[in-house]
């Protein structure tokens, strides 16, 4: 599910939230992403599964743009 404008520019897909317009396509959350959750389309950050993320956080920790950002909570469930 994807949710846009969390804040200015931001898009929510409830476990990992992006800003596009700081994202530079360099790559390396994609190379660092352990179960292929992201990929690079049009220089951009894309979401290809959301579900099979785990929140690990390498994404998160590896961007030198601050584009990416992880969510919410591991456990947390919905009503």
């Amino acid at each position: 599910m994807e949710i846009k404008d969390v804040r200015a520019g931001e898009v929510s897909y409830e476990k990992l939230i992006i800003n596009p317009s700081w994202c530079k396509g360099c790559g390396i959350c994609v190379a660092f992403c352990p179960k292929k959750v992201l990929s690079i389309e049009n220089e951009k950050i894309v979401v290809n599964d959301i579900e099979k993320c785990i929140q690990c956080g390498m994404c998160e920790l590896r961007c030198p743009d601050f584009a990416i950002y992880v969510g919410g909570k591991n456990n947390e469930k919905r009503a």
